[in-house]
């Protein structure tokens, strides 16, 4: 049964793999579809990127024991925190329409106006183009497809950081 487990370095490829296929999907989303990625998304899409390039990286350097394990819990970071923006991304569309912010300006006018500290306080408050829901399927719209693939990430890089390596250098 062990043996259709894939090695740390083949794992880290098949996350920064899965990366790819998201961050695919999101700008065929946004080109094809013409669907205009909100604040919150385009956050969620650098927690996406992250998570990949660390994964990426860590299948490059190949670590031994430890540095699986670091990379691993980057991977659970990068992908813990996009998780929680498309959890609050979520609960905006949650709300009832008289509870949604009002809508805000473009993250561009805020990065261009604002300190960065300020653009990612009123990014994460959120506004009401967050709350608008553009796409479902399954009943389910892009940050709750979003969420569920950052669960993945989750789960494959808890996987790496506990896993037992046998023959490897501490």
């Amino acid at each position: 049964m062990l043996d259709y487990i894939p090695n740390a370095r083949n794992l880290n490829w098949i996350i920064g793999l899965g990366c790819m296929f998201l961050m695919g999907v999101a700008l065929y989303m946004e080109h094809v579809m013409h669907l205009e990625p909100c604040p919150l998304c385009i956050f969620q899409r650098v927690a996406v990127i992250a998570a990949g390039i660390i994964a990426i990286i860590a299948a490059l350097h190949n670590p031994a024991r430890v540095g699986i394990k670091v990379y691993g819990l980057l991977v659970v970071l990068a992908s813990t925190i996009g998780g929680a923006i498309a959890g609050r991304q979520l609960y905006l569309q949650s709300l009832p329409e008289d509870q949604v912010p009002s809508c805000g300006p473009g993250l561009d006018y805020l990065l261009d106006v604002f300190p960065m500290q300020d653009v990612i306080q009123m990014v994460l408050v959120g506004d009401g183009s967050c709350a608008e829901v553009v796409w479902s399927f399954l009943g389910i719209s892009i940050p709750g497809w979003t969420l569920v693939g950052f669960v993945g990430l989750i789960v494959l890089g808890l996987f790496q950081t506990f896993r037992t390596v046998s023959g490897l250098q501490e």
